[in-house]
């Protein structure tokens, strides 16, 4: 078979589950919030399970639940009922999943969950299945075919249930305010937790401090703002900012006053600049920089004196950006 054939298949077999996924995306509705409400409400663990490879997607799920503030564990349904069954109880929610109509492996399972008055929220592509009358929520992963050219080996189904899976993962971490630094606790180790973990002390700068009292004029913030990355902050006696000045603004007041040497920097600078703490995550900067639109904060110990300036490029040579 020629290369142009075997791409042609590849791109297929993209395009079926493509286009499978489109059409779940349509029939999503209401179920989906109701879903994720049943999950955000769980006080307990959040068990997944599946056979075969549902059982897979499941270990995913669980996993992408666990690592985004949501405690889940991958369930083996045979296992489960030779006394794996133990790990599950009634504050419990379980997400089972179950491409086909009925599976024998999973029926006792769904029986033994209802007893125990845990809450189920199926991904399924049976519709009609016991899963699907029996659970409080059901999400309906039905394919058309599968990407298999005998639509057997389950290919667009598991990618059906791993994409809501995921669905259900990111509405939760927003529902549940997971932000940037849960992330970072959740991470700690190899590249991503030593990035992400990064203290906004480890990269300011403290070296000559760029720093003005509110009576400075102009003519004197051009020499700290040409020298010094071009943000200055203005500070009282005690040490505390009042103030942000910036070559920006500096540039802005040179378009409309032709004699502004003698201005004060309080009459131009930004009255209650976005300050950061010293114990903060570097990656908190790099959030108030991307929401604010700024380039540099001043760094503040816990008695709110400046100590310190945190500007995006040494943000970006230690890699947090």
């Amino acid at each position: 078979m020629s290369a142009a054939a075997l791409v042609e298949r590849g791109r297929r077999v993209i395009r079926m589950e493509r286009d499978a996924l489109d059409e779940i995306e349509r029939r999503l509705g209401d179920e989906f919030a109701e879903a994720v409400n049943l999950l955000a409400s769980c006080s307990g663990r959040v068990i997944v399970a599946g056979v075969g490879k549902s059982g897979l997607i499941a270990r995913k799920i669980a996993a992408t639940l666990t690592s985004t503030g949501t405690p889940a564990s991958f369930l083996h349904p045979v296992e489960s009922l030779h006394g794996d069954l133990g790990m599950v109880g009634p504050s419990d929610v379980a997400i089972l999943l179950s491409m086909s109509v009925e599976t024998e492996e999973m029926v006792p399972l769904i029986d033994a969950h209802t007893r125990l008055g845990v809450r189920i929220v199926a991904l399924t592509g049976g519709r009609d299945s016991t899963l699907a009358k029996l659970a409080d929520v059901t999400l309906d992963t039905w394919v058309r075919e599968e990407a298999c050219p005998h639509d057997l080996a389950p290919t667009t189904s598991t990618t059906a249930a791993l994409v809501l899976g995921d669905a259900l993962a990111v509405a939760l971490l927003e529902e549940k305010g997971f932000q940037r630094h849960d992330f970072a606790r959740l991470h700690p180790g190899g590249s991503l937790g030593r990035r992400l973990l990064r203290r906004v002390s480890e990269v300011m700068v403290t070296d000559r401090l760029p720093t003005l009292t509110a009576s400075a004029t102009m003519r004197e913030a051009i020499v700290p703002l040409a020298e010094l990355r071009g943000t200055v902050a203005v500070v009282d006696g005690a040490g505390h900012v009042v103030g942000v000045v910036t070559a920006g603004d500096l540039s802005r007041l040179m378009e409309r006053e032709e004699n502004f040497f003698a201005m004060p920097v309080d009459t131009v600078m930004t009255a209650n600049p976005k300050v950061i703490y010293a114990d903060d995550l570097a990656s908190s900067a790099v959030y108030q920089m991307e929401k604010h639109g700024i380039m540099a904060i001043p760094v503040l110990d816990s008695e709110d004196r400046m100590i310190g300036m945190v500007h995006l490029h040494d943000l970006m040579r230690a890699r947090v950006v």
